[in-house]
């Protein structure tokens, strides 16, 4: 029965990670983005309301690297949590046509939108500000950009490191630094 019972678990150890559910527009879903008018300072008070950070995710059908992030890190679920209780999460289309507000007032379809704040791979994640001044575009208020698919670790410490609001000047600890802090703490067996 033991043995059974080993290689049963084996086996499904083995088998390879369920593929991310796919909506209808072939972008991965995950239960924390929120399907909203895309008008984004109501996104942004809604954030607030919620005691969240605003964070637009740029993804487009077909990309191997937004399957990877969702797959392989996005799975686990400490960051999938930290993400959810932490992050109001938009989802951007690089090549979709519906039509977003920006906080300058611009409304554009959201491959143009792209265009405007030059995202140009997949995936591509902003972080906002808590506050946006009317003046100001999405990619001139964001506080970190992170452009491509990193892993969990790398991942962890960018949402984190917003979320601590490291990126002020005050806090002292640019990304990299704090980053390879906590490398260092994890190796250490301090930090998880």
């Amino acid at each position: 029965m033991r043995h059974i019972l080993g290689g049963a678990l084996a086996l499904l150890m083995a088998l390879p990670l369920a593929a991310a559910e796919l909506g209808d527009d072939g972008l991965h879903k995950q239960p924390w983005m929120r399907d909203t008018f895309k008008d984004l300072r109501e996104d942004l008070d809604e954030a607030n309301a919620e005691g969240k950070r605003l964070v637009l995710f740029f993804e487009q059908r077909g990309c191997i690297y937004c399957t990877k992030m969702h797959e392989e890190v996005f799975s686990d679920s400490g960051i999938s949590d930290y993400i959810g209780d932490n992050y109001f999460v938009v989802q951007l289309n690089l090549h979709g046509d519906v039509e977003v507000t920006d906080f300058d007032g611009e409304t554009l379809s959201e491959k143009d939108m792209a265009r405007k704040w030059r995202v140009m791979f997949t995936p591509n994640i902003v972080f906002l500000p808590e506050e946006v001044p009317e003046d100001q575009n999405a990619l001139e208020a964001s506080v970190a950009v992170m452009p491509g698919a990193f892993g969990k670790g790398t991942t962890r410490d960018m949402f984190t490191w917003v979320v601590e609001e490291r990126y002020l000047l005050d806090n002292g600890e640019d990304f990299q630094r704090y980053h390879a802090r906590m490398i260092q703490e994890r190796n250490n067996g301090s930090a998880d």
